[in-house]
């Protein structure tokens, strides 16, 4: 039975803290918000479960809601401990949502206090004197201050978050970095100074994963974290588990992108660099999908031994409407049943929002994980129609420029 339960608000964020609870010693599966378990049976034999929402951005009293039912069917599956994921840059409107749903989930565990703490190191991000930083910049800086649905225009967590919850300025406190360099006692205690003052939110400071580790041992009687996947890995798990090396079936390289994310703008450049690739253009899906989709598959299907990538943007003049999101995903989805239905058994989906309208289309059920490329990106496993399908979904900044040609032979 599992005994600790985090909730995602997409799918790559939840295959990301699952690879980190993973690395904690926590045997984890990934569920789709609607086969999030309903009690004993679901998941079997995971120490920890993922549910994967399509909450980031929902309207704020929608997310809060699917995240509640996915928090009760945790609660009914035996977990005891809970971990809100959400993206290492903080991604959320004025409105949330993430202070929502934060707080809707501490009410309803009947806690006080938890932290806040996006902080990646590995992939830059990290947090001082609570501003977020992306690499050098400040998070306001940087490419996310142009998101189309989140746009990021402050870069200082206390700021972003006290409009999101009920108590304001009141409600948020901060932990800086010298009261971390100075341990865990120093964190617990400042934590709970925080909480008698009021506050419900922490957000605390880290510029290293030593700095996350601390936070991990000093929030140990915590019973809600929040923050993104990097925390999870200073998690005490019950187990040492040895990561088992994917044998990938054999059959073409097919990388599935919806991301316009600078980090897959590169890694698409880079896979038609050295294979070849199909652009789905909206106004080609607008005047004939099938046509589209079709010349896309058959393409993919006779590509050699090279990744052969399918994806709506390779650079940044490939500007796609946001109102024609909801096409390419479909397209991509559309891509991908197909893809497995001609004999393909393995897929890179680049993109959050992507990701999950593949793993929907396709209703593989549970995932279980590979073997780390890099950080934040494994292959995993599922199950459709009785075989496996090897995926890795990643989201859209994470990965070196080579990780769509790296990936195939990093998982043999």
């Amino acid at each position: 039975m599992a005994t600790l339960g985090a909730i995602a608000d997409d799918l790559t964020g939840a295959t990301d803290v699952a690879i980190a609870l993973t690395s904690a010693g926590y045997r984890t599966a990934v569920v789709l918000g609607s086969d999030a378990p309903d009690g004993d049976g679901a998941a079997d034999g995971a120490d920890a479960v993922v549910v994967a929402l399509k909450s980031r951005t929902m309207p704020a009293g929608e997310a809060v809601a699917a995240s509640l039912d996915a928090l009760a069917r945790l609660r009914r599956a035996g977990c005891e401990r809970f971990y809100l994921k959400y993206c290492s840059t903080f991604d959320s409107t004025p409105a949330g949502n993430i202070g929502p749903v934060a707080e809707a989930v501490l009410e309803a565990l009947g806690e006080t206090v938890t932290v806040v703490a996006p902080a990646f190191p590995a992939n830059g991000r990290t947090v001082y004197r609570g501003h977020l930083f992306v690499g050098d910049e400040p998070l306001d800086e940087s490419p996310m201050r142009h998101h189309p649905l989140t746009p990021m225009t402050d870069s200082n967590l206390l700021r972003l978050l006290a409009p999101q919850v009920s108590g304001g300025e009141d409600d948020v406190a901060l932990v800086p970095w010298p009261t971390v360099a100075r341990g865990d006692e120093a964190v617990r205690e400042a934590i709970a100074r925080a909480g008698r003052a009021g506050a419900r939110f922490v957000v605390v400071d880290a510029l290293t994963d030593a700095d996350l580790a601390t936070l991990a041992r000093a929030t140990e009687d915590l019973r809600l974290l929040t923050g993104g996947s990097a925390l999870a890995q200073g998690l005490r798990g019950p187990r040492t588990l040895a990561r088992t090396p994917v044998a990938l079936p054999e059959g073409p390289r097919v990388v599935l992108s919806g991301s316009a994310s600078r980090a897959t703008q590169g890694q698409v450049r880079h896979a038609l660099a050295v294979g070849g690739g199909r652009q789905l253009r909206p106004a080609d899906l607008r005047e004939d999908f099938e046509a589209a989709v079709s010349a896309a598959v058959s393409a993919a299907l006779e590509a050699a031994d090279a990744p052969f990538v399918v994806y709506a943007t390779a650079s940044p003049e490939d500007v796609v409407d946001t109102a024609d999101a909801p096409l390419i995903e479909e397209a991509l989805a559309e891509t991908a049943e197909r893809l497995v239905a001609a004999g393909t058994r393995a897929l890179l989906v680049a993109g959050g929002e992507t990701s999950g309208a593949v793993v929907q289309r396709l209703g593989v059920g549970a995932l279980a994980l590979g073997p780390e490329i890099d950080p934040g990106v494994a292959w995993m496993r599922g199950r459709r129609d009785g075989e496996d399908i090897h995926l890795m979904l990643k989201s859209g900044n994470f990965g070196r420029e080579d990780l769509f040609v790296r990936a195939w032979e990093g998982g043999l």
